[in-house]
């Protein structure tokens, strides 16, 4: 059986989401049926990202803050061990302007990514087990980018400096949960991590950068080491990228690191397709 999940890893500026599109190009072209999903998409079917995990009394709250609201929020809105998960991006893209600034803080103080670490892996590892079900049972080739390995870490290390055991624990558990679907993890690596992130920095909106490297240096890992600034978000980064080369090879699936330092997109979509060529062979 050919992959029924793709996952794209690697650091940040690395080129997750320019291969990820390109290995969806492929399998389409090879006459594969595939869904891609790139970071950011509110989509996502085995990730939560714009989702608010309100308690009862908080969505109460909610409900009270924002009058004749209930029939906006009930259609985004699921309910999970008695949590409540309101998909709150999609709200503000439909009803932004008459959103209270009271029922927006709210929501955002409790999206899913900023819980603390043991109920964000219990949701997240929920969703993905959903995922893994209702994909088993389809004919389509899932392509991830930069969920699998960079959330737990990303949650676990830069977030809440957790211990290196409980990141990596996550992940295995991703990895077993996603194991019916013969999963492929494909590891994006650079030459020169300082360089590639340098690049992206330039190549990407102020906004990106400055918030990157507040969201890298004022919690977690970053604020217990004291980093500060563009060379202190290094210096994490270089910290994340050994951490994920333990992960890497602590993970038993089919894998393969591909190298995307030239940035020439003929050259590496060719690649790309030579590596995946025995993954995709029918039984």
């Amino acid at each position: 059986m050919y992959p029924k999940l793709i996952l794209i890893e690697g650091l940040p500026g690395f080129g997750k989401s320019t291969t990820a599109q390109l290995v969806y190009d492929i399998l389409t072209e090879t006459g594969i049926r595939a869904q891609l999903f790139l970071e950011g998409n509110l989509d996502h079917p085995a990730d939560y990202d714009g989702v608010a995990c309100l308690a009862e009394a908080e969505y109460d709250e909610l409900l009270g803050m924002w009058a004749d609201s209930r029939h906006i929020l009930s259609p985004r809105t699921t309910v999970h061990d008695s949590h409540y998960l309101v998909e709150y991006l999609k709200i503000i893209d439909e009803h932004g302007p008459l959103i209270p600034k009271e029922a927006l803080d709210l929501l955002t103080r409790n999206d899913v990514y900023e819980l603390p670490l043991a109920q964000n892996r219990e949701l997240i590892t929920a969703r993905w087990r959903q995922f893994a079900e209702k994909a088993l049972q389809g004919a389509d080739t899932y392509v991830f980018d930069c969920c699998f390995i960079q959330n737990p870490v990303t949650m676990g290390m830069i977030k809440h400096g957790a211990a290196v055991e409980d990141i990596i624990s996550y992940t295995l558990e991703l990895e077993a949960i996603t194991a019916g679907l013969n999963p492929l993890l494909m590891y994006i690596d650079q030459d020169d991590l300082e360089h590639s992130f340098r690049k992206a920095v330039r190549d990407r909106p102020l906004e990106w950068s400055e918030g990157f490297i507040e969201y890298y240096t004022k919690q977690g890992y970053g604020f217990k080491h004291g980093h500060q600034g563009l060379d202190g978000t290094l210096r994490v980064l270089e910290a994340r990228l050994k951490l994920e080369k333990i992960i890497y090879n602590r993970i038993n699936m089919h894998k393969i690191k591909v190298n995307n330092s030239s940035y020439d997109l003929p050259a590496y979509k060719q690649d790309l397709a030579g590596r995946l060529a025995g993954y995709l062979e029918l039984e």
